[in-house]
């Protein structure tokens, strides 16, 4: 074999002068075998070294192209989407429109229960830096062979909760970073009504990822958990204020709601705003709100707490209820720092779904054990899933908006404040500049601008977080940036 040339010996001192030894060793092999490829992948790390402890931070890892007829190095994170529903797919369309040219994007592995979807989505998407594959996303090992075989970075998850602890799992022993929108919990048959969580579900929201913190930090990848609309942004809205409208922020309150209708539907129809199995879980499981004065987290029947909350914008007034979210929880830990006492999660809800979700319920249809039915054996929820009117259906036909925000009540210069700060998306601009409709774009959307945080290297630390843990200033400049738009508005102070 022939030596090196001059050139390619000073590219391998460039790109390998802060790698170890045993890292070098197999990324020179790549390299080697990059000068023989029209294209070809090299595992490059933009490790951030800290000289007094001779440490290494891989929560940064990057990818190289190196193109051998123009010898042009191109950068950029090897993601790989597992899950391509909807709001995968929304999430895909953003991220493309964000960059266009793999400046920070370099390869989408695009996986799916179903191959021919995560097909679909890639034909759709017409770009060269996607490819797909079938996943299942509860078998682990499955999804680190594919992780190591397409020498992915980070992993996006946007399969259903349930496969979340796989996925979250998988990426770590590959050594991949991690994202998703959302985090699986598990409730008692017999909740014990009340004071801890840990008394009313056997996996608690967000526990599982967070139990392994230290884990993941000392490993040195990162772990973003919580991204979306809500899960997401309304994270980044009350870290900002708790910083920048508040000298002490003591309640942060998530209300999801909007005016989205079917002009001329049955009035007895009833309609999912997104994925049915969230649907089940998020709103029949018991609630948890945050109240430090009564001890922590208290759980609640589904359906507590219903309030009346005028949106903004001529959206219009919403009746609201408790759900479990994870923001209760994650506000919980992050910014109590900045006098955080109280905070909840509620949505809107109408009077058929409620019924629906309550005779559901009764007939045990919410269940995940399987049943004889005939000859085979099913699993209820799958068949309520299958049969109930699907999101994607009724999008063209939907007038209104939704709007998502978060309502902040703290303490500036001695004065009691009050602000909202809230997102709001019109369906009908949705569909025709997304082809989604809005409580699928706007989800999707905030998924995309932390991956892009993510991708650009300005989210980068070894451990699990949620987005409320970071600066809440380079996702807003995003926001702006994009027509994302997003409002502060103060509200009148209530008495105590």
């Amino acid at each position: 074999m022939n030596s090196p040339g001059p050139k390619k010996q000073n590219l391998e001192r460039h790109l390998f002068q802060e790698e170890t030894d045993r890292q070098k060793e197999g990324n020179l092999t790549e390299l080697w075998r990059a000068w023989n490829h029209s294209i070809a992948y090299v595992a490059i790390t933009n490790w951030q070294k800290d000289r007094e402890q001779q440490m290494y931070n891989k929560a940064s890892v990057r990818s190289v192209f190196v193109c051998s007829k123009t010898k042009c190095i191109i950068y950029g994170m090897r993601m790989m989407l597992v899950g391509a529903g909807a709001v995968g797919e929304s999430m895909l369309k953003i991220l493309k429109w964000r960059d266009p040219k793999g400046e920070w994007l370099s390869y989408v592995l695009v996986g799916d229960y179903d191959a021919s979807r995560a097909q679909e989505v890639v034909d759709l998407l017409a770009d060269e830096r996607f490819s797909y594959a079938q996943i299942n996303a509860t078998d682990k090992e499955q999804m680190k062979d594919l992780i190591q075989e397409h020498k992915i970075d980070f992993v996006m998850d946007a399969a259903p909760p349930f496969a979340s602890n796989y996925i979250f799992d998988a990426a770590y022993e590959a050594g991949a970073n991690y994202a998703n929108m959302g985090t699986w919990s598990v409730p008692m048959e017999e909740p014990a009504y009340g004071l801890g969580i840990e008394n009313s579900y056997t996996e608690p929201m967000t526990k599982y990822n967070f139990d392994r913190h230290e884990q993941w930090k000392k490993k040195g990848q990162m772990a973003v958990i919580c991204l979306g609309i809500d899960p997401g942004v309304v994270n980044v809205f009350a870290k900002y204020a708790a910083t920048h409208l508040f000298d002490r922020m003591t309640e942060a309150h998530v209300k999801d709601g909007g005016n989205l209708s079917v002009p001329g539907a049955d009035p007895d129809a009833i309609q999912f705003g997104f994925n049915v199995w969230t649907v089940l879980d998020e709103v029949m499981n018991p609630n948890v709100e945050y109240d430090q004065e009564k001890g922590g987290l208290i759980v609640e029947k589904a359906f507590a707490g219903q309030e009346t909350f005028l949106m903004p914008d001529g959206v219009g007034e919403n009746t609201l209820v408790k759900v479990e979210h994870e923001e209760v929880v994650t506000f919980a830990r992050f910014l109590k720092q900045y006098g955080l006492k109280k905070a909840t999660f509620k949505i809107s809800l109408d009077d058929n779904l409620i019924t629906a979700l309550k005779v559901i319920d009764h007939l045990g249809l919410r269940s995940l054990k399987p049943v004889q039915v005939g000859n085979v054996k099913v699993v209820p929820r799958d068949v309520v899933a299958a049969c109930a009117p699907q999101p994607k259906d009724i999008g063209t036909e939907m007038i209104g908006e939704m709007l998502v925000g978060v309502h902040c009540i703290g303490e500036k210069d001695g004065a009691r404040k009050e602000y909202f700060l809230y997102q709001n998306f019109d369906n009908q601009a949705s569909m025709a500049r997304w082809g989604s409709q809005a409580v699928v774009a706007q989800t999707g959307f905030g998924a995309a601008l932390a991956i892009e945080l993510i991708g650009r290297e300005i989210w980068k630390e070894a451990g699990v977080f949620s987005p409320e843990y970071f600066d809440p200033e380079p996702y807003l400049k995003l926001m702006d940036e994009t027509g994302y738009e997003w409002h502060v508005m103060e509200l009148p102070v209530k008495e105590k």
